[in-house]
């Protein structure tokens, strides 16, 4: 490979074959791990409320409480959008790896776009059996678009995705602020939301697994492509890009200055927290205006997402050959190198914690209390991801996507 692009010469009787064990960056596996445990923390209130409290704390079934309001003001700062990001980040850096490697085999593009068809695939059964918050079909389009484009050099790759954010960053801001000054602003726009929130909750309370289903069907389907396009082309192929060049110059394999990797990580994250925190205290010393609420949320509060999200990257870059070593940073890099099994089984516990035709508890928890079942799914994924591996080659969801990928079943156990 060289810095202007993949190279596609195959090489002489390469396997077509994943990657080995050995072959792993153990740096993108712990990572990985900590983006998937912090995307349940920003998810937990659409798991178990109403999908519009997850931005507007009205929308709870009970009244939010003080301590609610806090929560959702700790998450705006330092959780929502930012886990997600790094996940984005870390997935251009994926898929250009997986391209890198599958090139020297020979197979280049064809593979790599294989492989984001399954993941489509996975994503929609996801969407509308599961749980609408589903972030695979947005990755698995963002990542068809971005296939071209990781044949650039690194440096037009960093440049583009920066810009690209800039200008996504100005048009969601643009967009929800003349919303917010007009039919989200309204008195009307917050009853429809209480009354939507509510009917959600009735649905979701007393209705069956089929019902449910239906009703993401019939409802969703026609606004999923508008919400695909909207995030692929404002956040998530901007940050893709930026992880697949910061990939290639070294961040996630040892190749920075620690000192400056140091440096620059805290200045990130200091500086996304800073701008993240006047932005989030407006909605909440208003108590939650619902236009005002929704513009800061989804727009104005992203103004930190990118430096807190390349912030983190640096230092859990930093962080990382050191921290697997123990016995608490090696669970965490199991739970990344299990992170498809891991958020897609998250979102299948989460359906039978909360949903009425099981243990029932949708709406019956609070934010505050809903950081319980955040730790206690914290807990599971990080027991569970190094005792499957010892026994494992891979995931169970990471071993299926691999044999629909190469279209040949892999061995599973060790």
């Amino acid at each position: 490979m060289t810095e202007a692009g993949l190279s596609h010469t195959p090489a002489a009787g390469a396997p077509v074959q994943p990657v080995r064990a050995g072959e792993r960056l153990v740096t993108l596996d712990f990572i990985r791990g900590v983006a998937v445990l912090g995307i349940l923390f920003a998810n937990i209130t659409a798991f178990g409320q109403p999908y519009m409290a997850y931005f507007w704390p009205p929308a709870l079934v009970e009244p939010a409480t003080g301590g609610d309001k806090l929560v959702w003001l700790f998450q705006a700062i330092f959780v929502d959008n930012k886990f997600r990001g790094l996940f984005s980040l870390l997935f251009g850096a994926g898929i250009y790896l997986f391209l890198q490697r599958a090139s020297e085999r020979g197979l280049g593009h064809s593979l790599q776009f294989r492989r984001l068809v399954v993941l489509l695939a996975f994503g929609l059964l996801h969407y509308f059996l599961i749980w609408r918050g589903d972030i695979l079909t947005v990755y698995a389009v963002a990542g068809m678009f971005a296939l071209p484009m990781l044949d650039w050099t690194a440096r037009k790759q960093l440049y583009v995705g920066v810009a690209s954010y800039v200008s996504g960053l100005v048009v969601m801001i643009a967009l929800l602020g003349a919303a917010g000054g007009a039919e989200l602003g309204s008195p009307k726009a917050a009853q429809d939301a209480l009354d939507q929130a509510r009917a959600e909750s009735l649905l979701y309370r007393e209705g069956s697994y089929a019902e449910i289903v239906q009703a993401a069907v019939s409802e969703h389907s026609g606004q999923l492509p508008q919400e695909v396009v909207l995030v692929v082309s404002t956040e998530t192929l901007p940050l893709m890009l930026i992880g697949a060049a910061l990939f290639r110059m070294g961040l996630f394999s040892g190749g920075m200055d620690p000192a400056r990797l140091r440096r620059w990580g805290w200045i990130g994250v200091t500086v996304g927290a800073l701008a993240t925190v006047p932005i989030a205290l407006w909605p909440y010393r208003a108590d939650f205006p619902f236009g005002l609420t929704l513009f800061v949320f989804n727009g104005l509060a992203r103004v930190g997402q990118l430096p807190m999200v390349l912030g983190l990257a640096a230092l859990l870059s930093l962080w990382a050959p050191n921290a697997v070593r123990g016995w608490l940073g090696s669970c965490f890099a199991a739970a990344g190198r299990m992170a498809f099994s891991n958020y897609l089984g998250t979102s299948v516990l989460m359906m039978f914690v909360f949903h009425g035709w099981a243990l029932g508890l949708f709406g019956q928890l609070g934010r505050v209390e809903l950081l319980g079942v955040v730790l206690a799914a914290w807990a599971l994924m990080l027991a569970w991801s190094p005792a499957w591996l010892v026994r494992f080659r891979y995931g169970p969801l990471e071993w299926l996507w691999r044999c629909l990928t190469y279209g040949r079943v892999f061995a599973l156990l060790r």
